[in-house]
């Protein structure tokens, strides 16, 4: 495996002090656990286009502006078609495989000391997505996988942001058209996950030492959604690079593709017994040569993480990072002291300034009403003026200036 660097994006918090949470479909009362999400960027040079002609390739497109927020250029890459080019063909297509990931954890933690430590015995834990989950939803919408495959991550329904209609089709979809509002409206511009399938489901067992599941009364009163997993994310990655990547290649899963890693009530951080590391709920990557892009997230129903954390908002933020800054190297002005950053960053993670904030809810045929993250344009990033939708910088409009003056 090629050196690595995880990248958290702010300081870990320790766990807040619990209020009443309630579970359900609907998630809540405040915070109890800290939220966050993280890129893993493989070392400089690793990423390397493909010398074969035939090899499957994602669609990237790059782009080149001065900002005004520091007058510096910068240039990237994105996931699909140029909407600021005159091609005829403004569709692009990503086939994404679904990979239910089945978590066996071999510690209980029993209780959180106030070092932040968390106390652990031996005990064996299993969280599958792919079966019903009645402790923390309701039949007959209670499989994490079934779920997140009729969700708006996947199927298309209505959108409009701030009245303005932008499709009816994916979430991500949806949010990269009200981006590039000005040059997207009117036109066939689309960038979609399709075809979609998954993949057989893959069963992890965890080693003593990189994995442990919170029991109900762990964090003290009041009693969350458990068990809650917590699973090394250096050991993790480097499972999924060197043994689960390259035994799915037969189902599908190439260069061309996005295979999303798909956790229920599974978290990481690290080390795994500390519960100021905690948590990182999703993340994304690339590994090899030609360069394979994928993404990790959780499916959380535990209620610990706030109203703003439940079920496919995760899937929100990072397929929307994966698709602005797919390879987590797009330099930005340098931005922080929001969302999920007390400090600075300098990358185009669009979801990372609002981590916790979504749109609002949606509601699918199936009855179930999703929570999905509030994303970043490129114009808050970059600066005025604004082509997002409605001259937002945001597809909720929660942010309605740019960054400003570059973070220090």
């Amino acid at each position: 495996m090629k050196c690595k660097v995880l990248l958290f994006f702010c300081a870990m918090i320790a766990c807040c002090a619990g209020t009443t949470v309630a579970f359900g479909q609907e998630s809540q009362g405040q915070a109890r656990l800290k939220a966050y999400t993280t890129v893993i960027t493989r070392a400089p040079g690793a990423r390397q286009a493909s010398t074969s002609a035939t090899s499957p390739q994602l669609p990237l497109w790059t782009f080149d502006v001065e900002s005004t927020r520091d007058h510096n250029n910068y240039t990237g890459v994105m996931v699909g078609r140029n909407p600021f080019g005159h091609e005829a063909n403004k569709v692009a297509n990503v086939p994404t495989q679904i990979v239910p990931v089945v978590i066996t954890t071999n510690l209980i933690g029993t209780h959180v000391a106030h070092t932040g430590t968390i106390a652990t015995k031996p005990g064996v834990t299993t969280l599958n997505p792919t079966i019903a989950n009645t402790a923390c939803l309701t039949a007959p919408n209670d499989v994490p996988l079934a779920l997140f495959k009729q969700s708006p991550i996947i199927q298309n329904t209505r959108f409009e942001f701030g009245g303005t209609h932008v499709g009816t089709t994916q979430y991500e979809d949806a949010f990269q058209r009200a981006n590039f509002w000005e040059f997207t409206q009117g036109t066939d511009y689309h960038m979609y996950l399709h075809p979609v399938s998954t993949t057989r489901t893959v069963f992890i067992n965890v080693p003593a030492a990189d994995g442990l599941a919170l029991a109900t009364s762990s964090l003290g009163p009041p009693d969350f959604c458990a068990p809650l997993g917590i699973v090394d994310i250096n050991w993790f990655d480097n499972y999924l690079v060197t043994t689960v990547i390259p035994s799915l290649y037969p189902q599908g899963v190439n260069p061309g593709s996005l295979p999303i890693f798909l956790l229920a009530n599974v978290v990481l951080a690290s080390p795994v017994t500390n519960i100021g590391t905690c948590c990182i709920l999703g993340y994304h990557s690339f590994e090899g040569l030609p360069n394979q892009t994928y993404g990790v997230m959780d499916f959380d129903t535990s209620g610990l993480f706030g109203p703003g954390i439940f079920d496919t908002s995760i899937a929100a933020h990072e397929v929307g990072e994966w698709m602005n800054d797919p390879f987590g190297d797009n330099a930005v002005p340098p931005w922080g002291h929001i969302g999920q950053q007390p400090g600075c960053q300098g990358n185009l993670e669009v979801g990372d300034p609002l981590t916790g904030t979504t749109i609002p809810p949606v509601t699918m045929p199936n009855g179930y009403t999703y929570h999905l993250q509030e994303l970043v344009f490129y114009s808050w990033f970059f600066g005025a003026p604004p082509i997002g939708v409605n001259g937002w910088f945001s597809d909720n409009g929660t942010f309605t200036a740019d960054a400003g003056p570059p973070c220090s």
